[in-house]
């Protein structure tokens, strides 16, 4: 988020000067009309952070350069004047492309703080050692903010939630849950290890989904291809000589010409439908219908559902605090496993029945009907024997190690059918174009 400053000043002549952070020019003027109106504020000046760059040197010294950020020019003269710099040029960076930060560059600045902190280092001199070590511009920036807005005294949901488009929603959250609790490593270390298997399972799914599909496409394309441009090249030969084709090779010229002739509304009839179900998918009622069903599709279906419940169960195992119904915890849970369907009956089933009706966790998560019987099982063992938490983080570890396991069955499986059906396209083309061998003039 862009920051801004204000200045400005009240009926009794006092200046006001406000920095505050805005999406846009245009969201920061509606907040700034908001605060003068009700405190009765005569604006002078709306100035927005910038990046400036200069040029300065000093006696017998060489040239340097570099950038600085500010909320005016003057600003960055009277800085560099104070140190003892003679100013060549100071000139405002109109064209700045910051990037992106790759989601192992997050990873790593997360990982890399639970191991610190676990040797007793304190957060501050973490955010300089990591801020040195990083290499991507985006993140130290991102870290040189975070470390201003902590000494500045700022609530955690404040310090990490601007950089949700870095961190994600969940480890933002997360994180702003972190430098308020008692175990400031424990939930950077289970931070990391969601975002470690949330890009672990990610990477599974598109080589058991994704890479088979584009695969299977690409044949299809090829004997398309094939049968509507190549084939018909060589049998009209055959055809302008007057010779009678054999039964595979006049059946294939046929399907051709109907392949030329209707190829637009074929191709319609393909990408119409397919393009209507993404866009509902993205809908919200969509992404709802989407994830209620898919969890009952067999084995990938069976897969996400666990993952999901293992996720749920991580989340709930670092926040949990063991005293109370904890309904903040088991609601970040529910937002965090993925699923849409499964966090709005967590929601509108489990927590309702505890606030409400005053129900109990395991008959209420099991109310749901969106947790499968180990989970159920586990969750109540550990509510008798009084180590709910401990047993939450079991089940994670479980499912875990369990998934892993049938996801690379699932792959293997895939790519067995990805190449059965190659072979028998393959085979399909050869045994079609040999045939053209057989044959031979009318007597």
């Amino acid at each position: 988020m862009a920051q801004f400053r204000l200045k400005a000043v009240s009926n009794g002549g006092k200046v006001v000067l406000k920095e505050f952070e805005a999406e846009n020019k245009k969201d920061a003027q509606i907040k700034v009309d908001r605060l003068t109106k009700t405190n009765s504020l005569n604006v002078k000046s709306l100035e927005q952070k910038s990046t400036f760059m200069f040029k300065v040197k000093r006696p017998g010294k060489p040239k340097l350069t570099g950038e600085q950020e500010a909320y005016n020019k003057e600003e960055v003269e009277k800085a560099l004047v104070k140190l003892g710099y003679e100013i060549i040029s100071i000139n405002k960076k109109f064209f700045e492309f910051k990037g992106g930060v790759p989601h192992t560059e997050v990873v790593t600045f997360i990982s890399l703080s639970a191991d610190l902190l676990k040797q007793q280092l304190t957060y501050d001199e973490i955010l300089n050692l990591l801020y040195e070590d990083t290499a991507n511009k985006r993140m130290k920036e991102v870290i040189k903010t975070i470390q201003k807005d902590l000494k500045d005294g700022k609530e955690g949901s404040e310090v990490y939630g601007k950089h949700e488009d870095v961190f994600g929603k969940f480890a933002a959250y997360m994180l702003s849950v972190a430098s308020t609790s008692g175990n400031m490593a424990l939930v950077f270390e289970s931070t990391a290890k969601f975002l470690e298997r949330d890009a672990e399972f990610k990477k599974n799914l598109k080589r058991s989904l994704m890479m088979p599909a584009v695969t299977v496409f690409a044949v299809i394309g090829v004997v398309l291809f094939y049968v509507g441009y190549i084939f018909p090249a060589t049998a009209e030969l055959f055809v302008d000589m007057g010779i009678t084709l054999p039964p595979m090779t006049a059946a294939t010229l046929q399907l051709s010409y109907w392949l030329e002739a209707n190829w637009i509304t074929l191709t319609l009839s393909i990408i119409g439908p397919i393009g209507g179900l993404v866009y509902y998918f993205k809908t919200p009622k969509g992404k709802l219908f989407l994830d209620k069903y898919i969890i009952k599709i067999p084995v990938i279906g069976d897969l996400l559902h666990k993952t999901s419940i293992e996720i749920f169960s991580r989340v709930f195992y670092t926040l949990y605090s063991g005293s109370g119904q904890n309904i903040e915890v088991i609601k970040v849970a529910s937002e965090a496993c993925r699923n849409t369907y499964m966090e709005k009956r967590i929601k509108e089933v489990a927590i309702k029945k505890m606030l409400k009706d005053g129900a109990g966790l395991i008959e209420s998560i099991e109310e749901t009907g969106v947790f499968t019987r180990t989970a159920i099982s586990r969750f109540r063992l550990g509510a008798e024997s009084g180590s709910l938490r401990e047993n939450a983080r079991q089940l994670a570890e479980y499912y875990e190690v369990q998934t892993t396991y049938r996801m690379q069955s699932v792959i293997d499986t895939i790519s067995l059918f990805v190449n059965l059906f190659i072979m028998i396209a393959l085979i399909g083309i050869t045994v079609v174009s040999s045939e053209s061998a057989v044959i031979k003039p009318n007597a």
